[in-house]
């Protein structure tokens, strides 16, 4: 009878779980920065708070690509580069053209990697994985060989993105002002418009949608697309923070972003998710690693244990949502 019990409490926090995933990634969160405090004493205060939210913020951004695409069953490898691509362009193109047209040429690059991915997606039929790999592995070869012919016009980060980057004001990060409109009309497109709920029903039953009239092709090129541009800015956001582009430069923040999504309730099966979630599992990331950098972890046992977290959170938080 207890087993049966048990089993009947398990069900229950499931579904309590998969209708509102928000709340344990929220109870998570407090217990990690809990931890902090108790390690250190003193370290919670507004500037920590601060800095975190400010690291947070590209990582959210980023993240936002492997959402949206992930609704649909895809994700997009390729967002790292795109938004690197875009900071690298953007910062070699300010000596020659200013900083408006600068960004504006920075932008393109992402947009059409964007395009590219939608292309094959939706025509070509090329597995989102496959495809996005194999544009992320080209955009980066083009990278490299666009260095060499502007290595001698060097680089300058606008002040006006390092005032995003890198400012506050009223002891909070700049980048809000950027991110706290983004975030709020990303979740309410992704719930309220037709754009956002066809994307959770192509990832929960495509053919369906298909015999229903959904012109999947046509959400594939403008979710896709949407991505690049959105990787593109977070590239210009996360230059205005290092101050120093690289070829590199936003590549670290990829699989982070893929595990955000994911903690944050997002299913790589499609169908099932938001970007409430992705943002909380941004920072609940972000406070890991700080965590990590407070043991004095050397690189290689941080990272075994940072992915063993990850993957924990996940499985239990999966197991859990699926009990039903």
């Amino acid at each position: 009878m207890s087993v049966v019990n048990q089993t009947s409490s398990l069900k229950r926090l499931g579904r309590f779980l998969a209708d509102n995933p928000i709340i344990p990634l929220i109870i998570l969160l407090v217990l990690l920065v809990g931890v902090l405090e108790f390690m250190r004493p003193g370290i919670v205060n507004e500037r920590w708070i601060g800095n975190t939210i400010k690291f947070a913020i590209p990582l959210a951004m980023l993240a936002a690509c492997q959402t949206m695409t992930m609704l649909t069953g895809g994700i997009d490898l390729s967002a790292a580069v795109a938004a690197t691509i875009s900071a690298f362009v953007m910062a070699t193109q300010v000596p020659v053209v200013g900083v408006p047209l600068a960004i504006l040429i920075g932008l393109l690059p992402a947009i059409l990697i964007g395009l590219v991915n939608g292309f094959g997606v939706a025509i070509c039929r090329v597995h989102p994985l496959i495809m996005t790999l194999g544009t992320g592995l080209i955009g980066t070869g083009c990278l490299q060989v666009y260095q060499r012919f502007v290595i001698a016009t060097g680089s300058v980060v606008p002040d006006s993105l390092a005032w995003l980057g890198t400012g506050r004001t009223w002891g909070l990060p700049n980048a809000l002002l950027l991110f706290v409109p983004f975030a709020a009309l990303l979740i309410w497109g992704q719930r309220r418009t037709g754009f956002g709920r066809l994307l959770y029903a192509l990832g929960s039953n495509e053919t369906a949608s298909k015999i229903s009239g959904v012109r999947s092709w046509q959400v594939y090129l403008a979710l896709y697309a949407l991505s690049g541009l959105i990787a593109g800015v977070t590239g210009l956001l996360y230059v205005g923070l290092i101050k120093a582009p690289s070829l590199s430069l936003v590549n670290p923040l990829l699989l982070p972003s893929v595990a955000a999504a994911v903690i944050g309730g997002t299913s790589i099966f499609g169908g099932r998710g938001g970007y409430s979630g992705t943002v909380v599992g941004a920072l609940i990331l972000t406070v890991l690693g700080t965590l990590l950098t407070l043991l004095q972890m050397p690189e290689g046992a941080r990272r075994i244990l940072f992915g063993l977290i990850i993957l924990a959170v996940t499985t239990i938080y999966i197991r859990l949502t699926n009990q039903r």
